[in-house]
């Protein structure tokens, strides 16, 4: 009976071991790709500012024209990236059968949010605002928090409040001193906040659909029907199709936007796989570092002035999100 016992328990003790190590694994993978994707978001953020140094961009009228020009420009970018990655790993007629579902309808919803209306109010945040709009922004999670009470009835619990509270008093501390020479400041900050909003719609609508798609494939329908909604039905509807064609062929603002193109990609690729292993709270918390890493490259590249203020709130205001999203001391748990 004994000698029965014994190889069992040490085959059990094998098998929790290997267990183990494989929870370590994914764990590691996942607050490391979603790091991966906070600063990968954040370089897009530079890169898309930098494209909008270059002529025609730089010197284009209206307030609308540039931003939805190289919003769609880079989405499709980023479309074209990931289909080259998912026709590389075989996937390509998982697209076409993915779009026939319902979840896959759920994403394009999501995408229609998340991608035209918030990308394009977050570029316009940056034009008017610079950095100060990227803290701001991050306030996403509040929002995809507070649309799962008031949809999902999932009831926010003392530590998500306490986390809104946060994001609310890092937005104020942010807006309490404006930088010299910004008139359309204010202006900026709203459109901030508006790309804030439609970011916690489209992580509300679409988790539905990325929970049941293969999320590679869910993150290229979302890009390429983001680029497409951008560069053939607003582009043309603002008018803005000569500095469409002006920057395509203009060539540098172009690359800038590839590259940039290339990192928002891998950001949403690696946030999904983020929150696959370690969870989408987790993931998200890890996400909004772009904050951070948006305005630290802002300061080191593009020369924005660093304050007192736009230090504090976006400290604040990562702080926040992190509370709305996930308990801070889970980080130092182990998986079970």
């Amino acid at each position: 009976m004994s000698s029965e016992t014994t190889p069992m328990r040490t085959q059990g003790a094998a098998a929790d071991a290997k267990m183990k190590q494989l929870d370590k694994k994914f764990r590691v993978t996942g607050i490391s790709t979603g790091l991966i994707s906070g600063l990968t978001y954040g370089i897009y953020t530079t890169l898309v500012m930098i494209a909008g140094y270059y002529e025609p961009l730089a010197g284009a009228v209206g307030l609308l024209a540039a931003p939805f020009v190289t919003s769609g420009l880079n989405d499709l970018l980023a479309g074209i990236w990931l289909t080259i990655y998912n026709a590389k790993c075989g996937r390509l007629s998982e697209m076409g059968r993915s779009l026939k579902t319902f979840p896959g309808k759920m994403i394009l919803l999501g995408a229609l949010f998340g991608g035209p209306i918030a990308n394009g109010a977050y570029l316009i945040g940056l034009a008017l605002a610079g950095a100060y709009a990227i803290p701001i922004s991050a306030t996403c999670a509040l929002f995809g928090a507070l649309f799962s009470w008031i949809f999902l009835k999932q009831k926010p619990t003392k530590r998500v409040v306490a986390g809104m509270v946060l994001c609310v008093i890092g937005a104020i501390v942010i807006n309490f001193v404006k930088p010299e020479g910004a008139e359309n400041f204010t202006l900026g900050i709203i459109c901030a906040l508006v790309a804030a909003i439609c970011w916690g719609l489209e992580g509300m609508i679409s988790s539905y659909g990325g929970a049941l798609l293969d999320t590679d494939v869910a993150v290229n329908i979302r890009e390429l029907f983001s680029g497409i909604v951008d560069l053939f039905v607003i582009v043309p509807v603002i008018g803005a199709i000569p500095l469409l064609t002006g920057t395509i062929g203009a060539g540098i603002p172009l690359l800038w936007l590839a590259v940039a193109g290339l990192s928002a990609a891998v950001s949403f690729l690696c946030w999904y796989k983020s929150n696959a292993t370690v969870g989408c709270a987790i993931g998200m918390s890890l996400n909004v570092t772009y904050a951070f890493w948006g305005v630290l490259f802002c300061v080191l590249f593009l020369g924005q002035e660093l304050t007192a203020t736009i230090v504090a709130g976006s400290v604040i205001i990562v702080c926040g999100a992190v509370l709305v999203t996930m308990n801070p001391l889970d980080l130092f748990k182990k998986g079970e």
